[in-house]
């Protein structure tokens, strides 16, 4: 049986993605701030859901993971898909410090012990959901963006790291890397910018499902968003600035 923990999973594509993953079969740790959100996922998949309720902002976070871990009896795959962001045109000096502890703080604390983890086991899997919007700044997220930049940069400095650790190791014991890269996603992380080619939860879960079962480095949600991410890496600067 496959063991799978998400973090961040009470609501939106974390919670989608653990009903996937509980009605392929795999055993899910789920975590959240939400307790209440978290027990009806336990009650809804009884055999294939385990809990964790816990901020991944504290600084009992990694306790919390391997106690989470010593309940499922290991763990193969790590995704963070918890992540804050809201749109800060005054320059929120509290919504920049949520964002950078959440996406972060947060982010590295967990995906660094993991990696670690799965150094030692010799195996694993992580993946993390960053953003299209790491790709260049933004005016009206400045701490979003460049959070999401920090994400996307570090699990690229991972996927490297585990390149030159596989490359004469066992094919099956091999540590991989996914970035996930959403675009506009239905969900409240969404709110207050101005959104186009809006996915539905269930179409963006379904793709990161996909993609991580198939392994998939870098991965763009929904497939179109690759596109826009062209456009903005190479984008004038004189005609981004305008709609940045």
């Amino acid at each position: 049986m496959k063991k799978v923990i998400i973090i961040g999973a009470t609501s939106g594509i974390g919670r989608e993605l653990v009903k996937l993953y509980a009605k392929s079969g795999a055993l899910v740790g789920a975590t959240g701030r939400r307790g209440d959100l978290l027990y009806t996922l336990q009650l809804e998949y009884p055999n294939n859901v385990l809990t964790e309720c816990f901020d991944v902002t504290s600084q009992e976070n990694i306790a919390h993971l391997e106690l989470l871990i010593t309940k499922m009896n290991g763990v193969d795959l790590l995704l963070y898909n918890a992540g804050y962001g809201e749109p800060s045109d005054k320059l929120d000096w509290e919504i920049d410090r949520k964002t950078v502890n959440t996406n972060v703080n947060g982010f590295l604390t967990l995906v660094n012990y993991m990696f670690n983890y799965f150094e030692h086991q010799g195996y694993g899997h992580i993946a993390a959901t960053s953003s299209i919007a790491s790709i260049r700044g933004s005016s009206r997220a400045p701490a979003y963006s460049a959070s999401k930049a920090f994400m996307s940069t570090y699990m690229e400095g991972l996927y490297i790291k585990a390149k030159k650790r596989n490359v004469s190791g066992n094919a099956e014991k091999k540590i991989v890397i996914t970035d996930i890269q959403p675009g506009f996603v239905r969900t409240k992380m969404a709110n207050g910018y101005g959104k186009f080619w809006v996915a539905p939860v269930k179409k963006a879960a379904s793709q990161i499902f996909t993609a991580i079962e198939h392994k998939k480095w870098r991965v763009y949600i929904t497939h179109r968003w690759w596109l826009i991410a062209k456009l903005m890496k190479w984008m004038p600067e004189f005609i981004y600035i305008r709609i940045g």
